[in-house]
């Protein structure tokens, strides 16, 4: 009879853990693993410490963007502009450096702002309008992805000294080297950490998430706090755009054409789950490092279309997705 309730307890232990939210988050850091783990047993020198940093180099700019969704879907909303608000911001950088000849600190911080106000405006019409925020980002999307070509229809080459110089520094790490855009990348991913799970400003947001009525009826100031998360969003957008201008040294409007979708895949894959109030901020790092991985293993195998990047992707979020369901009807059992 012990035997029998100790098995029981077990299995009841093993069912509780599976039914945590949490639980994806684990599950994408063993894929990532054994995603790793098979690329260096099948390919040489997939496991370099530079092959490795260039996982991080190469997606610095969707790390950001990830980042900033992780707040918006872990407070129950979607973000489809910032794709959109990317090639915006490498537009207004090029604009203001090339063709203005601002000082380039002044116009990040004009990018920055615009990003930022953005993302505020669309909050308030999601919140006070009560518009879904689907639509509502949906129409950002092709409003700034309009704006682009207000400014210029063809690309615009950055020749600016600061910006050439962010692209080609190298910061060494080991026996290899990071880019500072990828060094950006990781401080934002910590402080946005450090904001989701440390501050009253991060509870309210998975408060808000969980459930907004009773958020509001807790005190919590609602309207403020979702504002906030999609001014954060996007500040994250336009932050990952002057990123991108550093690695492709332009602007143009047909830039990060379904980055936003690439960035839901990566924070969904890390964890956090679309129903919001649940998710690891940190989970959009493992989100992004799982998608960068694929694509390395298809371009170490040299065979392959770079097509099915985003079979595997879609297969992927499809997987995840119908887990968190599962885990989330086991959660209210």
């Amino acid at each position: 009879m012990s035997s029998m309730s100790s098995m029981s307890s077990l299995t009841a232990r093993a069912r509780a853990s599976m039914a945590s939210p949490y639980f994806t988050s684990l599950a994408t850091l063993g894929l990532l693993i054994v995603l790793l783990g098979a690329g260096g047993a099948a390919y040489p020198g997939f496991l370099s410490l530079q092959v490795l940093l260039n996982l991080l180099i190469d997606n610095a700019f969707l790390l950001v963007i990830a980042v900033g969704m992780s707040f918006v879907i872990i407070s129950g909303g979607i973000d489809l502009s910032v794709g959109s608000v990317l090639a915006l911001s490498t537009m207004l950088a090029a604009w203001m450096l090339q063709v203005w000849h601002w000082p380039p600190l002044l116009a990040i911080g004009v990018v920055l702002l615009v990003g930022a106000g953005f993302g505020a405006a669309m909050g308030a019409l999601i919140h006070y309008f009560k518009l879904q925020p689907f639509i509502v980002t949906l129409a950002g999307m092709f409003l700034a992805r309009g704006l682009c070509y207000l400014i210029s229809i063809n690309s615009i080459t950055i020749d600016q000294p600061l910006f050439v110089s962010m692209s080609q520094a190298q910061l060494p790490v080991l026996e290899g080297y990071l880019s500072p855009s990828a060094l950006i990348a990781l401080l934002t991913l910590a402080a946005a950490i450090y904001v989701a799970h440390c501050t009253p400003f991060g509870r309210a947001i998975y408060a808000v998430g969980g459930n907004e009525q009773s958020a509001q009826m807790m005190g919590l100031r609602v309207a403020r706090t979702k504002v906030l998360i999609y001014a954060i969003s996007g500040f994250c957008a336009a932050l990952s755009g002057l990123l991108f201008s550093f690695y492709m040294l332009s602007g143009y409007g047909l830039h990060a054409q379904g980055t936003e979708l690439d960035a839901i895949a990566a924070v969904v894959i890390g964890g956090t789950l679309l129903s919001g109030g649940y998710g690891y901020v940190a989970g959009a790092l493992s989100g992004v490092l799982v998608l960068g991985t694929i694509q390395t293993l298809i371009a170490f195998d040299g065979t392959l279309s770079s097509w099915w990047t985003k079979i595997v992707i879609g297969a992927l979020l499809f997987i995840f997705c119908v887990v968190q369901r599962l885990l989330t009807l086991g959660a209210r059992r």
